[in-house]
C-alpha cells in the first residue's frame, strides 16, 4: 500500500507541476515565438519520478510482465493511464484505448507426446526430447505430422553483401533443414568477413528460422555448442519447455535445437562425417548436402491467439515543417511473467532491470519532454513481447503509427544501469550511422566519454527492440549497451571495483527469479543514462540534418 500511495503521490504532484507551469508562462509567447535558447533546452529527468515507476513495474503485483499473462495487461494498463497523466497525445484510432497498438500473437506449448526420430538404412534414432533435441512450431497449428528428408545447409545464410549464398538455389522445399547457428567465421584472407569476430544478424537464431520458413522449409533444426550459440543448452532449453510466441501469420511447421553430442553420434553411425561438412560450410563454393537420414515427426501443440498491445505517446513538434518527422524513443515493457507448476512454488519473474528500468526511465523522460518540445515530434514507444523474439517491435515497423520514411531515428534503452554513475557512455552500434557522431557531441556536453569497444560477439545489436528499426531503414541502437551485453565495461566514478563487480555479477541473474529491485540501488547511473538518451534526441530532433547509415553498412539500402 505504501509503494502505490507513493505513485499516486507522484503522479498527482506531476500533473500539478504541469498545471503551474502553464498558469505561470506568458500567454504572449506562442510556441513558434519561443527564443533560439528555449527551442534548446532540454528537459532534465528526475529520479524521484523514475524510481516509482522503477519499483512499481517490478513488484511482485505486477507478475512479472508476462506476455499473455494477467501481468502483461496490467502493465498496459499502467503505461496507458501514465501516458495519459504526463500529458503525451495519442496517436492512434481508438477512441477507447488511445495509446494502445494491437499486437496479434500465437502462443505454442509443445506437449510432452511429441517426438522426432530419425532413420537410416533400417536404423531408428530417436534422441532424447529436452537435453539432446528441442522441437515446436511456431505456424499456430495444433496437429503436425510429416516425414522429411534431412539436408545440410551450412550456416542457412544468404547474404548478398558478403557475396555469400549457403543454398545457391538448392530446392529445400518440404525437407529439415540442419544448420549452424553464427554466422562464417573470418579468415586471414578475409579478417572482417561476417563482421569478424562479432557475430552479425545472419547468425542469430531468429534470421535461420525466418529464412527456413521463407524458403518453404518444412523444419529446421540448429546445432548447439556453447560457443557458436554464445549460450549455453539452458537457454533454448528453457524457452523450448514453456509457451513461445510468433507474431501471427507465418512461421515454421518445425523448429529446434539439436545438441552437439548428439548430432555427432547419429551421424557418425549413419556413416555422416559433421565436422568434414562443417569445414566446408566455412567456403563460398558449399553447397547444400542431403543426407541419409530421413526425419519422422509428430508434433502436438496447445496453441492459443494472443493479442497484446505496444502502447504510444507523442509529444509533437513544434517547428512547422519539422514536426512530420519524429525521433522515437523505445523500451520493451515486457519479461517472462508467473510460472506454474503442478507441486513446485509459483515463481515470479521480475525483470527488474530487464525491463522495468527501460519502461520507467521512457516514462521520466515523456514526463520531462512534454513540458518542452523539441522542433521534430518525439514518440515515446513501449513495445511488447520483445523477450518472446522482438515481436512488439516487429509488428509496429510493418503497421507504424508514424510512417517509417518520416522517422529519423529509434534510440532504445534496455537493461539500464542499476549500479551507480560512470564516467563514461556505451554507445556500441550508433558506429554504422551518423548517430555515431551526435553521440559523440552529447557525451562531451556531458563531460562523459565514449566506451570502449568491444567485439559484439552475442550479436547483442540484432537482440533489441531498434533493430527492427535499423532493418526497417531507420538509423537506431541500444543506448548504453554494458549492462544489456553483460560484460560491464563502463568506468564508475566512485568504487570502480565493486561497481563492476556488481554490473558483471548481473549475468547471474539475467533471465532468473533473482532480476528483482532493490530500494538500495543508486539510480544516479540510470538518471545519467536517460538523460543522455534524452540529450542525443533533442539534438536530433533540433538539427537540420537527419542521422543517415554509413556508406556501405547493409541497412542503408533499405528504402523505407
Amino acid at each position: 500500500m505504501r509503494l502505490i500511495y507513493s505513485l499516486i503521490v507522484a503522479s498527482s504532484l506531476s500533473m500539478l507541476s504541469l498545471a503551474v507551469e502553464a498558469q505561470v508562462q506568458s500567454p504572449a509567447i506562442s510556441k513558434t515565438k519561443r527564443t533560439a535558447a528555449e527551442k534548446q533546452f532540454v528537459p532534465k529527468v528526475q529520479e524521484s519520478i523514475l524510481r516509482p515507476h522503477l519499483a512499481y513495474l517490478s513488484d511482485d503485483l505486477l507478475e512479472g510482465r508476462g506476455t499473455g499473462q494477467r501481468g502483461g495487461d496490467l502493465s498496459v494498463r499502467y503505461l496507458e493511464t501514465q501516458a495519459a497523466l504526463i500529458g503525451l497525445q495519442p496517436i492512434v484510432a481508438n477512441q477507447a484505448f488511445p495509446y494502445r497498438l494491437p499486437v496479434q500473437i500465437i502462443g505454442s506449448l509443445t506437449l510432452p507426446d511429441s517426438q522426432i526420430d530419425f532413420q537410416n538404412a533400417g536404423k531408428t534414432y530417436a534422441p532424447k526430447a529436452g537435453t539432446q533435441i528441442l522441437i515446436a512450431n511456431s505456424n499456430g497449428h495444433e496437429q503436425v505430422a510429416f516425414e522429411a528428408p534431412l539436408v545440410f545447409v551450412g550456416y542457412g545464410v544468404i547474404a548478398p553483401e558478403e557475396s555469400w549464398d549457403d543454398y545457391k538455389g538448392f530446392d529445400v522445399k518440404g525437407k529439415v533443414l540442419v544448420m549452424m547457428v553464427n554466422d562464417p567465421q573470418p579468415t586471414a584472407a578475409e579478417p572482417t568477413r561476417f563482421g569478424g569476430e562479432a557475430m552479425t544478424y545472419y547468425g542469430r537464431w531468429v534470421y535461420k528460422f525466418e529464412e527456413a520458413s521463407r524458403l518453404g522449409a518444412a523444419g529446421v533444426l540448429l546445432i548447439h555448442t556453447n560457443a557458436s550459440a554464445a549460450y549455453g543448452w539452458n537457454v533454448p532449453q528453457a524457452s523450448f519447455s514453456h509457451e513461445r510466441f510468433s507474431l501471427a501469420g507465418g512461421g515454421n511447421p518445425m523448429e529446434g535445437w539439436w545438441a552437439e553430442e548428439s548430432i555427432q553420434s547419429v551421424f557418425a553411425d549413419a556413416g555422416l562425417n559433421l565436422d568434414e561438412m562443417r569445414a566446408q560450410a566455412e567456403r563460398r563454393d558449399f553447397h547444400p548436402i542431403p543426407l541419409s537420414l530421413q526425419a519422422k515427426v509428430r508434433l502436438r501443440s496447445a496453441v492459443r491467439q494472443v493479442e497484446q498491445f505496444n502502447v504510444i505517446g507523442l509529444v509533437p513538434g513544434t517547428d512547422p515543417q519539422l514536426k512530420k518527422e519524429a525521433v522515437v524513443y523505445s523500451a520493451h515493457w515486457d519479461h517472462l511473467g508467473k510460472v506454474e507448476e503442478a507441486g513446485k512454488p509459483v515463481q515470479i519473474w521480475n525483470g527488474a532491470v530487464d525491463n522495468a528500468t527501460g519502461a520507467a526511465a521512457l516514462l521520466t523522460m515523456a514526463q520531462a519532454a512534454v513540458k518542452h518540445p523539441a522542433k521534430r515530434s518525439q514518440i515515446f514507444l513501449w513495445p511488447a513481447a520483445e523477450e518472446q523474439g522482438l515481436i512488439g517491435s516487429l509488428a509496429y515497423v510493418r503497421n507504424p503509427a508514424w510512417p517509417l520514411a518520416k522517422t529519423v531515428a529509434d534510440l532504445n534503452l534496455d537493461s539500464m544501469n542499476f549500479v551507480g554513475k560512470t564516467k563514461d557512455i556505451g554507445i556500441a552500434g550508433s558506429e554504422r550511422s551518423s548517430l555515431f557522431e551526435s553521440a559523440q557531441q552529447v557525451a562531451k556536453q556531458m563531460n562523459l566519454k565514449i566506451a570502449k569497444s568491444v567485439p559484439d560477439l552475442g550479436g547483442a545489436y540484432y537482440r533489441a527492440d531498434h533493430f527492427n528499426f535499423a532493418r526497417s531503414g531507420v538509423p537506431a541502437f541500444n543506448v548504453g549497451s554494458a549492462v544489456f551485453s553483460g560484460d560491464g565495461h563502463f568506468e564508475f566514478s566512485d568504487h570502480e571495483h565493486a561497481s563492476e563487480k556488481k554490473m558483471k555479477g548481473f549475468k547471474t541473474s539475467y533471465h532468473t527469479v533473482n532480476d528483482r529491485y532493490d530500494a538500495n540501488w543508486d539510480l544516479s547511473g540510470m538518471l545519467q543514462q536517460a538523460q543522455f538518451t534524452l540529450n542525443l534526441g533533442y539534438l536530433i530532433a533540433n538539427e537540420k540534418q537527419v542521422p543517415r547509415w554509413k556508406k556501405g553498412d547493409p541497412y542503408s539500402l533499405i528504402k523505407r
